[in-house]
């Protein structure tokens, strides 16, 4: 944000912004970044009354909304809305962060740097000089700060920050709205979901931070975001504000070309095996369809971004567009007489990428398998510290995870996934040179496994801790589950992750000279900004339709009557509110129809958006809150590698439907009366 005046004003005004770059981002004046939350370390959420109030997404405040609820108060199911202020929830552990201010530091880190560090010692030397630097920065106050890289390492920021740790749930509709669609419409455009929910901020009486206190009081913030009842069109200026987590803009063809067609069709065909298994299961019985149902949607998740991408990385050309730019890199850098210095660069990711092809497929197979899906496996490795050590504190700590993994566990199911996934596991990755002994030492079928391994029946192993820690030890050494598991875990810790990660720092090392190279040889290929790095961002397009593919056309706004066509009475992704159902009949929109008499749900724009801007505000022309952003495109999900501004569309919530619910469904009128609305 910072850099807004200096790169992107003028070209963000003759897009239509009507406000100031330094409205968005300023250090000695309020602005709307004093607005702009980082929710719980991994969402975005902005202040949006005088009185503390966030918004931010359902799926943002999904753990806290399910650790409220209990049988006799179903907050997912049924929502919660507080009454009065008294009725608001504390979360514990919940934190909201306001970033006061950045500053650049990089001439004070780089000048402590040489190109003769090994890139474990320069990072050491940057934690090293950055922590001194913040203890210059700050007085004994609360303010924190950290130093973050940007640009590869090429340059670095100070953000100093303030952390307020009294957040309590507010309001939440129901997941019928704030989840509809569910795992079928994940990535997908039309979109029909209320992906919202309303928390608040306490401070004590001096409007600082502070641990939960009856005392509190609601947060009084230096700015809040007007909400626009106005809606959107195509083609107004749209922004989003918020702490995106990570992207790789500048990776070279060669790794692009590796992601696409070899590691990310591995990892999806590994989730396919793993989703047609668990389906099955759970169509055919009630207690794994509710067990499993939350690790199906876990694995479904990337399982479709990862082939939205693919798709979007060939509709785009992506590939070919790295290899012009890497031809124009080579040309430049002749006529520009700096071969000597660059010219290397190139066949240098050629050798390192094949290199870690094998090391990065065998890791994505054992995190896949081994760490991810095959639960047997991750709960026997879990024992291995006790076993390791014998203590005391280590065996109850192991039995502290008993209960949660067994209240949603299916011994049939895991079953299952153990014999197809290791057998693809074996087939795929047996006679590669990164293959974990298991594949030639095992001794033990699936059937022999599951019969005999303590790991697999709750009864059984609660017995066995009964007996003296010794006993446990010598038994769970012998465990079937627990021989695999240490096959398996101990071949990736000594050989995969030590040989992978080394590579990765040569990579980073080449990454950093390479961008630097390209901002110097080609400095008008483009505006270059920094990848996404969790820090506070802002990302600009316009609201527009697509065309993601020949004859297909989306518009950019869907209506509450879309939302009735999905209907299914029952379902557990596309049932609704017998109320909501009501006041669409009746037409009871209150003042948040559309001109045409229709209720808005919500729209889609040309902002570039990745996980961590789940919750970020959208912003119109003027910087007022005009949506809440929640997911991406399916045919635009390749935005993280290769952003096209032609396919890649950010999926909003429509602020006036979120008015709505507030007001017309939930009938909590006194949270509409304290925000600020034009």
């Amino acid at each position: 944000p910072m850099l807004l005046k200096q790169l992107n004003e003028v070209e963000m005004m003759s897009m239509g912004l009507e406000i100031s770059t330094e409205d968005i981002y300023s250090i000695n004046n309020g602005s709307l970044k004093d607005a702009i939350v980082h929710f719980g370390g991994g969402c975005t959420a902005e202040v949006i009354s005088s009185q503390g109030l966030l918004l931010t997404n359902h799926h943002c405040g999904y753990g806290q909304i399910q650790s409220h609820s209990s049988l006799e108060n179903d907050y997912l199911s049924t929502g919660f809305w507080a009454e009065n202020k008294s009725q608001e929830l504390s979360n514990k552990g919940l934190t909201a962060t306001f970033i006061k201010y950045m500053k650049e530091v990089t001439s004070e880190i780089l000048i402590h740097l040489s190109t003769d560090m090994t890139e474990s010692d320069r990072k050491e030397m940057v934690k090293m000089k950055g922590d001194s630097l913040i203890l210059l920065e700050l007085d004994d106050g609360h303010f924190e700060a950290s130093i973050k890289p940007f640009f590869k390492g090429n340059r670095y920021f100070m953000i100093v920050t303030e952390t307020f740790n009294d957040v309590r749930l507010v309001g939440a509709p129901p997941s019928s709205i704030g989840k509809f669609g569910s795992d079928t419409d994940n990535w997908m455009w039309p979109r029909h979901t209320g992906d919202f929910s309303l928390f608040r901020i306490y401070a004590d009486k001096d409007n600082n931070p502070a641990e939960y206190s009856e005392d509190n009081i609601p947060y009084k913030p230096h700015r809040h975001l007007t909400i626009s009842t106005d809606g959107v069109k195509p083609g107004d200026f749209s922004m989003i504000y918020g702490f995106p987590g990570r992207t790789d803009e500048y990776l070279p063809s060669v790794a692009v070309k590796q992601i696409t067609q070899v590691l990310n069709p591995a990892k999806i065909a590994i989730r396919e095996t793993a989703l047609e298994i668990m389906d099955a299961q759970m169509r055919a019985s009630d207690d794994v369809r509710i067990k499993y149902a939350s690790k199906y949607a876990s694995i479904a998740n990337y399982y479709k971004k990862w082939i939205g991408e693919n798709t979007g990385i060939q509709k785009s050309r992506g590939i070919k567009r790295k290899v012009d730019l890497e031809n124009s890199f080579r040309k430049a850098i002749i006529e520009q007489g700096k071969s000597a210095e660059y010219g290397s660069l190139l066949s240098t990711y050629e050798d390192l990428y094949n290199q870690l092809e094998g090391l990065a497929l065998a890791r994505d197979y054992f995190i896949e398998i081994a760490y991810r899906t095959v639960e047997i496996i991750k709960f026997s490795n879990s024992s291995s510290r006790f076993i390791s050590t014998g203590q005391k504190k280590d065996l109850e700590a192991f039995k502290k995870s008993i209960t949660g993994h067994f209240k949603n566990y299916d011994v049939t199911t895991d079953k299952l996934l153990f014999e197809a996934l290791l057998e693809k596991y074996e087939n795929d990755q047996g006679s590669s040179k990164y293959a974990p002994p298991y594949f030639s030492e095992k001794v033990y079928s699936a059937e022999h496994l599951f019969e005999k391994s303590f790991f697999a029946d709750k009864k059984k192993i609660e017995t066995l801790l009964k007996a003296n820690p010794k006993k446990i030890q010598r038994k769970l050494a012998k465990d079937p589950g627990y021989l695999i598991a240490s096959s398996l875990y101990g071949h990736y810790r000594n050989t995969i992750y030590r040989d992978y990660w080394a590579l990765e720092d040569s990579l980073d090392v080449l990454d950093r000279n390479y961008l630097k190279a390209l901002m110097e040889v080609l400095p008008d290929y483009r505006k270059y900004y920094p990848d996404a790095n969790s820090s506070l961002r802002l990302t600009y397009g316009q609201v527009n339709g697509v065309s993601p593919l020949d004859a297909i056309s989306y518009g950019h706004v869907t209506y509450l009557e879309g939302m009735i066509e999905k209907y299914i009475p029952g379902d557990y992704e596309f049932d609704l509110p017998t109320k909501l159902i009501d006041l669409f009949e009746a037409k009871d929109f209150g003042p948040y129809a559309d001109d045409n008499g229709k209720l808005p749900i919500c729209f889609i724009a040309s902002n570039h958006t990745t996980g961590g801007n789940s919750g970020s505000p959208a912003l119109n022309s003027k910087g007022d809150l005009v949506g809440l952003n929640f997911d991406r495109a399916w045919e635009g999900t390749m935005s993280d590698i290769n952003y096209d501004s032609s396919r890649c569309r950010n999926i909003m919530v429509d602020a006036r439907y979120i008015l709505f619910i507030i007001d017309k469904f939930a009938n909590a009128t006194y949270l509409i009366e304290e925000m600020t609305l034009n």
